[in-house]
């Protein structure tokens, strides 16, 4: 696996960090001063379901990034403070063909000190809302991962 990679001008994008971030390819975003974790994915064939659109699976993965990022965040300026999923609903709004960027931001909407309520949106170049999620986040101390 390549090893992580932040662009050149150090602008808070993480590329390659994870083996899903690998194979998936979307790109996470930590620049953001307002706390949002992003995510956003260049949508290929590799990643359509069999009607040619984004497949739900995909759609979901790009959320729940977003949201453990944005919970990271509320602890660690660079995205990077563990923050392991418990639950996630998604709800799909409308499809979106190859050849589209979508991109998901996550928000904390409550929570406390280990445990974070994060809502996140999917949308299309032109704002258009693909897919949604809300789930609940722990975050969990490095050393006990491994």
């Amino acid at each position: 696996m390549p090893s992580p990679q932040r662009d050149d001008d150090d602008s808070g994008l993480i590329r390659d960090e994870t083996g899903t971030q690998t194979l998936i390819g979307y790109v996470v975003d930590v620049s953001d001063p307002d706390g949002s974790g992003r995510c956003w994915l260049d949508i290929g064939p590799q990643h359509t379901n069999r009607h040619g659109v984004l497949h739900g699976g995909i759609a979901s993965a790009i959320l729940d990034n977003a949201s453990g990022t944005t919970g990271s965040l509320t602890v660690d300026a660079t995205g990077r403070a563990p923050f392991l999923t418990i639950s996630l609903t998604t709800q799909f709004i409308a499809p979106v063909k190859q050849g589209t960027r979508v991109t998901a931001t996550g928000r904390v909407t409550g929570g406390g000190r280990s445990i974070l309520y994060i809502s996140a949106d999917l949308v299309d170049e032109d704002g258009r809302l693909i897919a949604s999620s809300t789930g609940v986040f722990k975050r969990v101390p490095q050393e006990r991962l491994t």
